[in-house]
């Protein structure tokens, strides 16, 4: 084989290594149960908000330190510790999606994507500040 065909060869492993690596990283909505399975893997999870449990937020202990409890998709109900302050309008949203790793029995978000209720066309909020 000449030389050229040798390198061109080459370049299209790499490139299809690439590719298999990058569609490997995309993220679906995952469950909580798939979250605790892979515990230490940050996931998306989706959910929407558990309003018979309480919410704890106390700005003046800890203004960086906002608890509440989720139903994922399939029903399961897990409390999710987010480090950042309380987002506005939590209450109001019909759904969140909730990025970040299984600690235990707890679920421990780094970024809270909320959708909200809107009269003409669904708003969404991402709230976020530090990695896991």
């Amino acid at each position: 084989m000449k030389k050229t065909n040798i390198i061109l060869l080459v370049v299209i492993a790499v490139a299809i290594g690439v590719i298999v690596t990058m569609v490997g990283d995309f993220s679906t909505y995952e469950t909580f149960a798939t979250a605790r399975e892979k515990e230490g893997k940050e996931f998306h999870v989706i959910g929407k908000l558990d309003t018979l449990q309480a919410m704890h937020y106390d700005p003046i202990k800890d203004a960086n330190l906002f608890s509440f409890y989720v139903h994922d998709k399939t029903g399961e109900t897990r409390k999710v510790v987010f480090y950042g302050a309380k987002p506005t309008d939590f209450e109001k949203a019909e759904s969140v999606v909730l990025t970040g790793k299984m600690d235990g029995n707890e679920f421990h978000c780094s970024k809270i994507l909320m959708k909200c209720p809107s009269k003409y066309k669904d708003d969404q909020v991402v709230v976020g500040n530090k990695q896991l």
